[in-house]
């Protein structure tokens, strides 16, 4: 096969190792990203063969027409988003250019976080209450069965940003008269008080073979809105909610059409133990199987213990997530995606290399320090150090789950005396 050329999308500076990957294995790679992140250092430059700026990636005629123009003399095999603004718009561009790979239906279910529950929904996933905010009488119903608090969601942004928390009928007709027109494009969900897990997961051809279950020591909501550390570590492997956690990922999964529907799914834990169980019939099915790396957020209800669904995205998660994941298994979420687009391409086979068993827990605040000195952050465990003006940030691991909660429990609390600040939330990352 002639050199593959993969042309790469993101509105953010992230996927480093993905476009190292995609280097080292002969390909021909373009990114496509905004004027604000021209010249970052933080780009892996010795791995991108052109870069191509625009003045933003929101602007989806405007994508559509410079991909275009860069398609009269160059040949482009594949396209992937590297931040999950770009699901969406590198469906789009599949569509329009009729390339392979996840097209706008099936890119709904991971991005719109409206259509993504009421797949959900109807597949008899636990999901939080929640309505659409299309027709008001149906929103006056629903207001007058559930009670508050809301949670008024944007349907396309990333993460908690944008989100809305109202505590009363009174405040949600305020935001939604604040939104007016754009109003069509948020979700009304009831507010449930919850513990916040995550399961990080490799699909290759509708089968999971890898997924690590782990748990946020508070909602990212809750720090994205009121400030404080970010942290999140590893699960022990042999739990029961660990089991619980993944085996719904599974189940959500092949709702949302990632992996095979009406049939036996091995699920792989990193462990390395192959269990089976049945994800369910589905009378739809997508008529294709995908691949790749998904994030999937799971509520615990603080009152009845409920498992609920969150969200999915079909990327690796950020906030660091895939460095702590690849330092307490070995496995670098980014490195194997790039694999398995490579090897569906070539048509080749994929596996996937052997995970360690060890746990790890990543911390991450804002800093009033441009460059944070971490150097007293001496433990053996500590094996990360996050370089970024104004964060502060560590990942520690351990063969001992108990020994790295030991350690995050004792550096949250100097986080918070020797860096921590906070910033206003962000309403979106979107560039005007």
């Amino acid at each position: 096969m002639s050199e593959i050329r993969v042309l790469c999308i993101s509105s953010a500076v992230k996927g480093q190792a993905f476009l190292r990957e995609l280097k080292r294995q002969g390909c021909n790679v373009v990114l496509l990203t905004e004027e604000r992140y021209r010249d970052d250092p933080d780009w892996p430059y010795d791995a991108i063969d052109n870069i191509v700026y625009m003045p933003s990636l929101f602007r989806k005629q405007d994508v559509m027409t410079q991909v275009g123009y860069m398609c009269r003399g160059w040949n482009i095999d594949l396209i992937l988003p590297l931040d999950d603004y770009e699901v969406e718009m590198a469906a789009s561009l599949r569509e329009h250019l009729r390339m392979p790979g996840m097209g706008e239906t099936a890119a709904r279910f991971f991005r719109d976080k409206l259509a993504m529950r009421m797949r959900a929904r109807e597949l008899n996933i636990a999901v939080p209450e929640f309505t659409s905010v299309f027709n008001y009488d149906t929103l006056r119903a629903f207001m007058e069965r559930v009670a508050p608090p809301y949670l008024l969601k944007p349907r396309s942004e990333a993460g908690a940003m944008g989100i809305k928390r109202c505590e009363s009928t009174e405040q949600v007709w305020r935001w939604l008269n604040q939104l007016g027109d754009n109003q069509a494009n948020y979700l009304l969900e009831q507010f449930v008080p919850s513990d916040v897990f995550h399961v990080d997961s490799i699909v290759w051809h509708g089968q999971i073979l890898f997924s690590v279950a782990s748990g946020y020591s508070r909602p990212p909501l809750t720090v994205s809105h009121g400030g404080g550390v970010f942290s999140t570590s590893i699960l022990p492997r042999d739990a029961p909610e660990t089991r619980a956690l993944l085996e719904m990922n599974a189940r959500t999964l092949a709702a949302l059409g990632m992996t095979k529907l009406g049939a036996k799914s091995s699920l792989v834990g990193t462990a390395g133990e192959i269990q089976h169980f049945d994800v369910g019939s589905v009378e739809k099915t997508f008529g294709y199987q995908l691949s790749g790396a998904t994030h999937l957020e799971i509520l615990r209800g603080q009152a009845d213990g409920q498992l609920q669904f969150l969200e999915c995205a079909a990327r690796v998660g950020g906030a660091n997530i895939s460095d702590m994941i690849e330092c307490g298994t070995g496995i670098n979420p980014w490195t194997e995606w790039a694999r398995i687009e490579l090897a569906q391409l070539r048509g080749e086979t994929y596996s996937l290399p052997t995970a360690r068993n060890d746990y790890a827990g990543i911390l991450v605040c804002l800093a009033r320090q441009e460059w944070p000195d971490l150097t007293s952050y001496d433990a053996p465990e500590v094996v990360w150090r996050m370089h970024k003006p104004y964060h502060a940030g560590l990942i520690a691991t351990s063969p001992d789950h108990a020994r790295v909660q030991v350690l995050l429990n004792e550096y949250v609390d100097r986080f918070a005396q020797d860096f921590l600040t906070t910033g206003k939330p962000l309403e979106t990352a979107r560039a005007n």
